[in-house]
C-alpha cells in the first residue's frame, strides 16, 4: 500500500445553549449540518451535551436521556439528511439504569460509535464514567474524542494517539460563572495545546456561546496544530461554523 497525503475538510459548530430544548437543538443541528455539507465538510462536531443541554441533576438528566438504540433516537436519526457529514454530537445517554455524558458518532442516519466521558467533574455525579476510547475513520482521516474535562488528562489524549489517530475532537460546554469564564478564557487552548504537543495530534473543539443566570459561554471553538498553536478560531461571543482544511494528513490509499 502506498502513502498519500491530502487535506480533509472538518467543521465545528459554536452554538447557543439549548437547555432542555431538544426540538430547538435538533433544528439547529439540521441547519448547521446542511451548512457544513454545502461547504464540503466531511466531519462536523457539536458541543458537549448539545441535544438536551448540560443537565447534571439526576432526575432532569434521566428525564431527557436517549437510549441510542431506542425508538426516540431512531426517529431523530430518520430525520437527518442522508448526505450530511459524519456528525459527532454531545448528548445525555441512558443505558439501562446508567446515565452517560456521551458523544455519539452518526453517519448516514446511523449511530456508528459513541464515546462516553471518562473523567467526570464533581457536579457530574449522576453520570457513570466511560471506559473505552475508540477511533473512527472518515475520508481516510482517523480521529478520536475527548469530552471537555477529559483534555486535562494526558492519558485521555494518549489513548487516541496510540490508535494511530491524527485528530482529537473535543466537544465542550464551558457555560461558566462569569469570574471562572474570565479566568479560563485563554486557558482552555493552553491546556488543549499541551495535549497536542504531547501526542502530535491536531485538535478541534466545539463549544457553546451566550449568557444566562450569571453564567457566560465563551468557547473557544478552535483548531489547534500538533505544536499546540491556534490555527483557526471563531470569535468568542457569537454562534458560528468553523471550517478548516486539515493539511497533509497521512492517509492509506
Amino acid at each position: 500500500m502506498r502513502e498519500a497525503t491530502r487535506t480533509v475538510r472538518i467543521a465545528a459548530a459554536q452554538t447557543p445553549e439549548f437547555l432542555d430544548d431538544v426540538p430547538g437543538a435538533f433544528a439547529c443541528l439540521l441547519q448547521v449540518a446542511e451548512q457544513a455539507r454545502a461547504r464540503g465538510a466531511a466531519l462536523l462536531c457539536f458541543p458537549e451535551g448539545f441535544l438536551q443541554g448540560y443537565l447534571t441533576e439526576a432526575d432532569d438528566a434521566r428525564r431527557v436521556a436517549f437510549d441510542l438504540g431506542g425508538p426516540r433516537f431512531a426517529d431523530l436519526l430518520s430525520q437527518m439528511p442522508e448526505h450530511a457529514p459524519m456528525i459527532v454530537v454531545g448528548l445525555i445517554e441512558a443505558d439501562g439504569e446508567d446515565l452517560y455524558n456521551t458523544a455519539a458518532v452518526i453517519h448516514r442516519r446511523a449511530v456508528v460509535g459513541r464515546y462516553r466521558k471518562r473523567h467526570l467533574l464533581g457536579r457530574e455525579r449522576c453520570f457513570r464514567a466511560g471506559e473505552e476510547a475508540a477511533t473512527y475513520v472518515v475520508e481516510g482521516l482517523r480521529f478520536g474524542i475527548n469530552i471537555c474535562f477529559d483534555t486535562n488528562f494526558a492519558s485521555a489524549a494518549r489513548s487516541v494517539a496510540e490508535q494511530g489517530a491524527s485528530l482529537l475532537l473535543c466537544p465542550a460546554n464551558n457555560m461558566l460563572p462569569t469570574p471562572a469564564a474570565i479566568a479560563w478564557r485563554d486557558r482552555h487552548n493552553e491546556v488543549r495545546g499541551e495535549r497536542c504537543r504531547e501526542t502530535g495530534l491536531w485538535l478541534m473543539s466545539a463549544d457553546v456561546t451566550g449568557a444566562r443566570d450569571g453564567l457566560v459561554g465563551w468557547g473557544p471553538t478552535a483548531v489547534l496544530t500538533p505544536d499546540g498553536e491556534v490555527a483557526a478560531q471563531l470569535p468568542l461571543d457569537a454562534p458560528g461554523l468553523l471550517v478548516f482544511d486539515l493539511p497533509a494528513v497521512a492517509l492509506r490509499a
